[in-house]
C-alpha cells in the first residue's frame, strides 16, 4: 500500500475469510492493515487520490456512479505476480463491467494522478513479504473458483505503515429503487 485514497470493494462472507487466511499466512502485515478487497481505483489505471482530498467531494463524484451501477459478478483468475514485482495477486478480467466501472470512476472529475500500470483489477495476496521460492510456488498454485459479487464501493485513506481508515461506503443501486440514505456513513 501507499499513502493516498483508494477505491475498493471489500470481499464478503466465506470468500473474505478464505482470502484473509491466505494473507495472514503469506503476508501478516498486509492482513493486519487492510481488509481483503478488490482494488478498483488507486493502484492501476489511475493512482490514489491525494490523502487530504475531502470525502464529501469523493461521495459527490461516486454517488451518481453507484446509483446507476448494478452488482457485478466476477471470477478470480489464477494467482500471478503483479507486473514484474514480487507482489502476488488474484487477478480479475480487466474487461466488461469492471472496466466500465473503473473508467466511470477514472473520468468522474476526481483528481487521480497517472498510474504506472494499466487497469488490472485484483485482490492482493502478498505485498510486503519477500517469499522464498517454495512459498511463491505454493501461493501461485492456489485456486479460488468461487464467484465474487461486487455490490458496493469502499473508500479508504491509507498512510503506510498505519492501518487504512474507511472514509465511506456506497452501495450499487442500479436496477433498484433509489435509496433514502444512499451513503453508509462510517465514523472514525
Amino acid at each position: 500500500m501507499a499513502t493516498g485514497i483508494f477505491i475498493i470493494s471489500e470481499l464478503e462472507g466465506e470468500l473474505r475469510e478464505r482470502v484473509h487466511t491466505i494473507q495472514r499466512r503469506f503476508d501478516p502485515r498486509l492482513a493486519a492493515i487492510a481488509p481483503p478487497h478488490i482494488t478498483i481505483a488507486g493502484s492501476s489505471g489511475v493512482g490514489p487520490l491525494p490523502p487530504d482530498f475531502p470525502s464529501e467531494k469523493i461521495r459527490a463524484a461516486l454517488e451518481p456512479i453507484t446509483e446507476t451501477t448494478s452488482p457485478i459478478t466476477a471470477e478470480f483468475g489464477p494467482p500471478m505476480r503483479f507486473m514484474q514485482t514480487n507482489i502476488v495477486v488474484l487477478p480479475l478480467s480487466p474487461h466488461g463491467p469492471l472496466r466500465t466501472l473503473h473508467d466511470r470512476i477514472a473520468t468522474s472529475g476526481l483528481p487521480f494522478p497517472p498510474a504506472r500500470f494499466t487497469f488490472t483489477p485484483h485482490c492482493t495476496l502478498s505485498l510486503y513479504q519477500t517469499l522464498p521460492p517454495e512459498a511463491v510456488r505454493e501461493l501461485l498454485a492456489i485456486r479460488i473458483p468461487d464467484p465474487i459479487v461486487i455490490d458496493r464501493l469502499q473508500v479508504y485513506r491509507t498512510n503506510d505503515p498505519l492501518p487504512s481508515r474507511r472514509l465511506l461506503e456506497l452501495e450499487f443501486r442500479g436496477g433498484r429503487e433509489p435509496a433514502r440514505q444512499r451513503v453508509i456513513p462510517v465514523k472514525g
